[in-house]
Parts: C-alpha cells; sequence; structure tokens
C-alpha cells in the first residue's frame, strides 16, 4: 500500500504561482520504482491529466499545460513537485497525486488550488 500526501495548494492571484508537493511513503516502497504524477479536478468537471514523471525523469504532461507548469521529483525524498507559474482562474480545482506500478495505483486526497482576484 502507498501512501500519497498532497501539500502546498491554496489562494492565488491571477498571473501568480504555486509548488505543489506530494510526499509518498508505504511499506516495503520503493519510491524511484514508480511513476508519480499529478491530475486535477476542477467543479463539475472530470478528472484529468496535469503532468507525470517516471522513476528515470521522463515527463509527460496536458498539451493545454506545456509551459506554464513543470513537474520534478525527488527520489531522496520521496516526492513529486509540481510547479504552476501564470496561474489562470481556469486553473482552479482539486489537485490529485498519483503514482502506479504496473497494475496497482495509488491516490492521494487532493489539494485545493484557487485562483481569483
Amino acid at each position: 500500500q502507498v501512501q500519497l500526501v498532497e501539500s502546498g495548494g491554496g489562494l492565488v492571484q491571477p498571473g501568480g504561482s504555486l509548488r505543489l508537493s506530494c510526499a509518498a511513503s508505504g511499506s516495503s516502497f520503493i519510491f524511484r520504482l514508480y511513476a508519480m504524477g499529478w491530475y486535477r479536478q476542477a467543479p463539475g468537471k472530470q478528472r484529468e491529466l496535469v503532468a507525470t514523471i517516471t522513476g528515470g525523469g521522463n515527463t509527460n504532461y496536458a498539451d493545454s499545460l506545456k509551459g506554464r507548469f513543470t513537474i520534478s521529483r525527488d527520489n531522496a525524498k520521496n516526492t513529486v513537485y509540481l510547479q504552476m507559474n501564470s496561474l489562470q482562474p481556469e486553473d482552479t480545482a482539486v489537485y490529485y497525486c498519483w503514482s502506479e506500478r504496473g497494475k496497482d495505483d495509488y491516490w492521494g486526497q487532493g489539494t485545493q488550488v484557487t485562483v481569483s482576484s
């Protein structure tokens, strides 16, 4: 079992930045073997991909977010990050941390990001 705990969400003005963190843990858990990622879900919408990163650091982004969002990971700290720049009201959503290895995937509880003036 893998536990994922997100942090770093909050209220930010349009044009601002936030960095989300997700700390992963678990029994017999080897962080570098897991793909990690971020998804988001806005009110009334389906959950959507934000970005993923493999254990080796290969990244994948939603096309609409390339250039503004950056995913990274620190395998020594069992943590994945999401740097979000030039935030807009449409980025308002609950952001979920995700991890996967083989057929198993796990989700965090989510952290709220609200972009508003």
